[in-house]
């Protein structure tokens, strides 16, 4: 294992972190409920994490029992002394009572007296960026509960467009950020940049889930990333860029654990087998005329289809035969969520598109409706 300084909070982060998303019955009700399977697999998934130099162990109100489960295993099973693991949680308080009330929650279902790192769960938009960090709101209570011992370090997790990002991190509130960046996303580069003129932590979310099902890669992607496998390839080449402090693994068998400990050592700059890997990879591109047309201009068009993400997502099919993750992140747009919002890219709303800030030689409309019909599933 390696470990880097979490920006200015002086915490010293296992580069891999033990994402704690996935543990199996986890959204079942009741929350507090633990099967014996749940129970079984969070022992041995936290034993193998502290067993392979994992010191950090992330969770999330949102994240159904897990909070439930790891507090008993670390506490009442393994009987881990809090001072040698780091711990964060995440919630969405809509204010400062409720606030207080969901972190004193949080710690006693925990069984913590302090979380290392909390994060505001979700600055996805505007709206929630103003939520969250309106004067006297839940960030403020957030900063008066680090006065008082209760979190040490405040931060903040986001899905939202990078320039969401970059307004909640210039708003000098937070120490650290949670944010999607991997090879098939590399849109929040310049975040990650500016987090580190800022000496913050940076923490990166799902890279082998939402960051193309590494774990299932066709056969393709596979064949280009020997010796590695894609899952380590990709780490490596996140990990290469030293802003990056921590990636987020949600590991539950003991393979996952041996196929992350041959992403080590990390190579900073990337290395020169790694670099050969990455220019193969981008040639790909190159197997389809539109692939380096990303529509983020086309933000808030009226449609309402999130055009650049289709986009991406046509080009991980087109270039890289990752059809079936494909199919897999279309089929979760949500039209009145921001999780993943966004409507389909049906003939009706493809129609309602502004071609006006579209390069000619794009063939928009067509490229969405192709992508729309490999991918949706009724």
């Amino acid at each position: 294992m390696e470990y880097r300084r979490f920006g200015k909070t002086n915490k010293h982060l296992s580069v891999i972190t033990l994402g704690g998303m996935r543990f199996i019955h986890a959204d079942d009700k009741p929350r507090h409920f633990i099967p014996d399977d749940t129970l079984k697999e969070a022992i041995t998934t936290v034993e193998l994490a502290f067993k392979n130099g994992i010191n950090h162990i992330e969770t999330a109100y949102g994240y159904g029992k897990s909070e439930t489960v790891l507090g008993i295993v670390l506490n009442d099973i393994l009987k881990k002394p809090r001072e040698q693991y780091y711990l964060m949680t995440k919630g969405a308080p809509a204010n400062a009572a409720e606030t207080r009330k969901l972190v004193e929650e949080q710690l006693n279902t925990l069984k913590t007296p302090y979380f290392d790192f909390y994060a505001w769960h979700g600055i996805n938009n505007t709206e929630r960026y103003k939520a969250a960090c309106k004067k006297g709101g839940s960030v403020y209570e957030l900063l008066k509960m680090k006065d008082e011992g209760l979190i040490r370090h405040v931060g903040f997790s986001t899905h939202a467009p990078i320039e969401i990002i970059i307004k909640a991190i210039e708003t000098g509130l937070f120490e650290f950020v949670n944010l999607h960046y991997y090879y098939f996303y590399q849109r929040n580069y310049g975040a990650i940049a500016l987090a580190q003129s800022k000496d913050m932590g940076v923490f990166i979310i799902s890279p082998n889930d939402k960051g193309g099902q590494l774990f299932n890669a066709p056969e393709k992607i596979r064949k280009i990333t020997v010796p590695l496998t894609p899952v380590q390839w990709n780490a490596r080449f996140c990990l290469q860029n030293p802003a990056i402090h921590t990636l987020s693994f949600g590991m539950t068998k003991e393979e996952h654990f041996k196929e992350m400990q041959e992403i080590f050592p990390i190579s900073v700059p990337i290395s020169s087998r790694d670099k050969k890997i990455l220019l193969e990879m981008d040639q790909q591109r190159l197997l389809d005329d539109y692939s380096d047309y990303e529509g983020y201009d086309m933000a808030g068009d009226p449609s309402g289809i999130n055009i650049p993400e289709v986009l991406r997502l046509r080009k991980m099919w087109k270039c890289y035969d990752m059809l079936e993750f494909c199919r897999y992140r279309y089929n979760l747009f949500e039209e009145t969520h921001h999780w993943f919002p966004g409507r389909m890219a049906t003939e009706a709303n493809v129609e309602k598109i502004n071609m006006s800030k579209v390069p000619s030689n794009i063939p928009l409309k067509q490229m969405l409706l192709e992508a729309h019909h490999a991918f949706f599933k009724k």
